[in-house]
């Protein structure tokens, strides 16, 4: 991939850190609501309360007809989501367990056009892949990267752009653009995500040019990450750049230090919506989020999320992903 695809990545990844750069607390007065700056200059109010009224568009009867017939008799789409609380993607309300974001907020779109009613089930990571392998959910909404490794086992549809943000101690003075700047830093990821791949690679990488090596950190949980993070016992979170970018607005204790494409430095990363391969469902999903896309509604849900400069211009069948790890 040219590296004009390279600069542009990083620009989008670099406006989307923008988009969220300031926030306020959520008002209890007006329904639970918390605001982050919009592209345009103004300030977008994102709907953190359980009342959603979500953004909605009609059937289309040519696109439900694609759908694979054991799902269309059951009427039902069984989305899998992670349980994990990551704000704006997939997070609970003010009411502690009604799950929102923008994961959720696209797979209504897409289940309102296929005709089908939208069950979200919530499990942890690891688990979304055990329940597609074994045709327990039909689709994974979930910010799922679409890597080469993963589409050995699943058929992807893709939805959003996919930057990754270094997230430090807010004044902390670190700046990360590539490998060299977290060599002998103290990193925590989540384990069996894209972001804990590119940082093993970056780890070899410095390794291989006489640098300190990356000494990476599990947390169970975001809280205990941020604690982490907070209390200096490491450097820095690497994560899914608006989580990063949200947490960093609305709490005034952290900043995104570095972005990245989910998919390495010569490829933009996608996000997908997942589903086992050969399903024949990946047909019907595309052609779905095509339709959000073309008649408006997908941008109205990336607007009301704070998370425009994510958009794609079209859903993409199994594009190139992060490459195979080298052995």
């Amino acid at each position: 991939m040219s590296t004009s695809i390279t600069r542009r990545t990083t620009a989008a990844a670099l406006g989307l850190t923008a988009a969220l750069l300031l926030a306020a607390c959520g008002n209890p007065d007006d329904g639970g609501t918390t605001e982050v700056a919009a592209t345009s200059g103004g300030k977008t109010k994102i709907n953190i309360s359980p009342d959603q009224d979500r953004v909605t568009t009609a059937k289309v009867d040519s696109i439900a007809a694609e759908v694979p017939e054991r799902i269309r008799k059951r009427g039902t789409l069984e989305v899998v989501d992670s349980s994990g609380s990551a704000a704006p993607l997939t997070f609970y309300a003010t009411d502690n367990k009604t799950v929102i974001g923008v994961e959720p907020d696209i797979a209504s779109l897409v289940a309102d056009v296929l005709g089908l009613e939208l069950r979200i089930n919530t499990v942890s990571w690891e688990n979304i892949f055990v329940g597609l392998d074994s045709a327990k959910y039909d689709v994974g909404f979930s910010n799922i990267t679409v890597t080469e490794e993963r589409k050995e086992k699943y058929d992807f549809a893709t939805y959003r752009e996919d930057n990754l943000g270094f997230e430090a101690k807010k004044g902390s003075g670190l700046k990360v653009t590539g490998p060299e700047d977290v060599a002998g830093r103290t990193v925590a990821v989540g384990s069996g995500t894209n972001q804990e791949k590119l940082l093993i690679e970056w780890s070899k990488e410095n390794e291989k040019a006489g640098r300190e090596p990356v000494d990476i950190k599990y947390y169970q949980n975001d809280s205990d990450t941020y604690l982490a993070l907070q209390s200096g016992r490491i450097d820095l979170y690497l994560g899914p750049n608006p989580t990063a970018a949200y947490h960093a607005a609305t709490t005034g204790k952290t900043e995104v230090v570095g972005v990245y494409s989910g998919a390495g430095s010569t490829l933009q990363g996608l996000i997908a919506a997942t589903t086992k391969k050969d399903s024949g469902l990946v047909k019907p999903l595309a052609d779905a989020l095509d339709e959000v896309i073309e008649n408006g509604t997908y941008a109205k849900v990336l607007q009301r999320w704070g998370l425009s400069d994510e958009a794609v211009t079209k859903s993409e069948i199994n594009p190139p992903g992060l490459p195979k790890t080298d052995k």
